[in-house]
């Protein structure tokens, strides 16, 4: 069994003229979102999970807002594919948990290839989680959707 745990970055800010998009941050707003998203996550997740994060500002401060230890990794910048996350998570194969701390439309792009969806079908709302389970049932994988959640329902 294998939960691979999807979570966008919080709200932030627009680019200024001659900013490079990984250098926005988070308005106060995605502080507060990435904050209360942090707070759920740490109560919900396992000991031991992997957790993965764009290196661009928004997503690095978002992953901090949960208090662990993650890893910055290239292949989550904008712009990655979906087999980018899929392969950096080891989706389905690894153990355990992975939480990748991620960007639109890479993660609605990841979603839909698990589930089952066609292409541009899923949509992450800014600072949500959408966690995905897979496992064995009879003799063949099955991919379940466990929870989605958005910061303005906490």
């Amino acid at each position: 069994m294998m939960d691979l745990i999807l979570w966008r970055h919080a709200e932030a800010e627009d680019a200024a003229d001659g900013m490079e998009d990984v250098a926005r941050a988070l308005t106060p707003r995605g502080e507060k979102q990435a904050e209360r998203m942090g707070a759920w996550l740490d109560r919900q997740l396992p000991q031991g999970l992997r957790v993965f994060a764009s290196p661009a500002r928004r997503t690095e401060q978002t992953a901090q807002a949960l208090g662990r230890k993650f890893k910055l990794r290239a292949e989550l910048l904008p712009g990655a594919s979906a087999q980018d996350v899929l392969e950096l998570a080891r989706w389905p194969e690894a153990r355990g948990a992975v939480l990748i701390v991620g960007h639109q439309p890479t993660l609605g792009e990841v979603i839909a290839e698990v589930m089952g969806l066609r292409a541009g079908e899923c949509s992450v709302r800014k600072g949500a989680v959408w966690w995905l389970r897979h496992r064995q049932r009879q003799e063949r994988g099955e991919t379940v959707l466990l929870t989605v959640q958005s910061p303005e329902f906490l």
